[in-house]
């Protein structure tokens, strides 16, 4: 254990945080996302929802103030599905000063997207279009 960082955040999890670099992306999955079949480097928690993933790594995690920052998975317009889960992300966003506002992407865009990511979280996540990826900027 160490003192100032959620014990969330596991050894490796904090060994790919630390890889990463400026413009890398990290994709944040929800329980029902393909995150074994697209991840180069897949890290599982599944016992835990995205809000306090996302809130335990934007502790340690800056967002690139030079792109876009946060991408989430675009909900189609024939799926009626509510997302109330998108105010909490912004929410835990608004901390970091370089957060830009959400930009969506079309599902299979956003698929193609993570298959690029440096990294996917597998999370316990139940709530749907939950799906969110952060792009790394600098200290």
């Amino acid at each position: 254990m160490l003192k100032g960082i959620s014990s969330i955040l596991s050894p490796e999890l904090l060994k790919i945080l630390m890889e990463m670099g400026h413009g890398d992306e990290l994709v944040i999955g929800d329980g029902n996302f393909p995150a074994a079949a697209y991840a180069r480097r897949l890290v599982r928690l599944d016992g835990h929802g995205v809000p306090q993933i996302l809130e335990a790594i934007l502790q340690l995690y800056p967002l690139d103030k030079y792109a876009d920052n946060v991408i989430m998975m675009e909900v189609p317009a024939t799926d009626p599905v509510e997302t109330p889960i998108w105010e909490t992300y912004r929410k835990i966003a608004l901390e970091d000063p370089h957060f830009k506002g959400f930009v969506f992407e079309e599902r299979f865009a956003f698929y193609e997207r993570a298959k690029k990511a440096y990294a996917i979280i597998a999370t316990g996540e139940s709530a749907i279009y939950a799906n969110i990826i952060i792009k790394k900027g600098v200290v």
